[in-house]
């Protein structure tokens, strides 16, 4: 389990990234922290209190050591992190009472085990921890947030689903259209085919032989994958990287392969824009629930519409925002600010019809190469938009 009380570590500084402090005399809880920071390939420094006091022996451990929390596995701190300067602060519930003094500090998570405990929230507050973890349930979301650490990152890549309303509502086309956009906008961009039955997002873009991996690859992994190494594994065509499927017979990544995927593509920064099957299975709900923002490709038919109520009613289970773009030509009595009125979805706008479309995919063109052309155009202000909505957050990623 886990819980939120505020948000946001604290911004990472230049420099080498230090690992993570963890504050305990817990020696189970210890041995299982240590075990996760191995598993984010994170070395932590540990504490018995906040640094600095008497009472406060540290060390710090290489995750090439075996996880223990003996002092025979300890070596002398690689880089002091301090209480205020670690990029993530780990606190044994058995630790609350004594760092209560401690300067209030983002990036601060108490780690408990007893789901019973109602006292946990209130020392959570009085620490000034952002979040509460109990232990096992908050393991794989406690090495995601380690690997953040280990890899140095800022904020996560804004990740965009592109969803069909029905089939062949042109969602795969929009899809590598924002995907090919971003790229030429200069921010650092990662294209997700998550629909094994839709022909291979490399095939539209040309690139079905290019070198590089596919998510048959992915499907034994189970713990962190790491961001510059999955990046580096992909394909590259046009200027960004491409996870899409081969043409063999496997059809399905367990939904654990596609969790620690899709965590270490957001942890690289930038965008991440994924075509969503709009059949909605356990993998599928693992990267609907790493979405900032979703967009329903919707046909300006009554048929269209009626089917695509059934699809926001699915995904609108596990992603807050789904939004609606609308694809012409348009149905008697029907225009784009009327669909979204009888699907209940805010308006991303009207997807535009591009002249020539069809003869470009046919030669390698893919979908908003044009920079000038409607449908680039549309993407472009798609992403000033979702930027704006970010404060202009996401950087490139470079």
């Amino acid at each position: 389990m886990t819980g939120t009380i505020t948000h946001d570590p604290p911004p990472a500084s230049g420099g080498r990234q230090s690992g993570p402090l963890i504050v305990t005399e817990d020696p189970d809880l210890l041995d299982d922290l240590l075990r996760l920071c191995a598993a984010a390939g994170a070395t932590p420094e540990v504490h018995h209190s906040v640094p600095g006091s008497r009472s406060s022996p540290s060390w710090a451990l290489t995750t090439a050591a075996p996880v223990t929390s003996s002092a025979s596995a300890a070596s002398a701190s690689a880089w002091p992190a301090g209480w205020e300067a670690a990029p993530l602060v780990l606190v044994g519930d058995d630790a609350a009472r004594r760092v209560r003094g401690a300067v209030r500090r983002r990036g601060v998570v108490l780690v408990g085990r007893d789901q019973d405990d109602s006292g946990i929230w209130q020392r959570a507050v009085e620490i000034g921890a952002d979040h509460v973890l109990m232990l096992p349930d908050g393991e794989q979301w406690l090495v995601d947030r380690i690997a953040d650490v280990a890899e140095g990152v800022g904020r996560p890549a804004l990740t965009v689903g592109v969803i069909g309303g029905r089939g062949g509502a042109g969602a795969s086309t929009l899809a590598c259209a924002l995907a090919v956009t971003s790229a030429r906008e200069g921010l650092r961009t990662l294209l997700v085919d998550a629909d094994p039955m839709g022909g291979g997002l490399d095939i539209l873009l040309g690139g079905e032989t290019a070198d590089g991996l596919r998510w048959p690859a992915f499907a034994a992994s189970r713990g962190r994958v790491g961001g510059g190494a999955l990046e580096e594994s992909l394909p590259e065509l046009h200027a960004l990287r491409v996870l899409s499927w081969d043409r063999g017979d496997c059809v399905s990544v367990p939904p654990q392969a596609v969790r620690a995927v899709l965590a270490a593509a957001r942890r690289r920064g930038g965008t991440v824009v994924v075509d969503l099957p709009r059949r909605i299975d356990d993998g599928v709900a693992e990267v609907l629930a790493q979405l900032d923002v979703g967009i329903l490709v919707v046909p300006a038919e009554l048929r269209a519409v009626a089917a695509a109520g059934r699809v926001a009613a699915a995904v609108g289970m596990v992603l807050r925002d789904l939004r609606v773009a609308v694809r012409g030509p348009y149905a008697s009595g029907l225009d784009d600010r009327e669909v979204a009125r009888l699907l209940g979805l805010p308006l991303v706008g009207e997807v535009p019809v591009e002249s020539g479309l069809l003869r470009a995919t046919e030669s390698s063109r893919p979908p908003g190469t044009p920079a000038r052309g409607p449908l680039a155009r549309f993407c472009r202000e798609f992403w000033e938009m979702a930027l704006a909505e970010t404060d202009g957050r996401v950087g490139s990623g470079s």
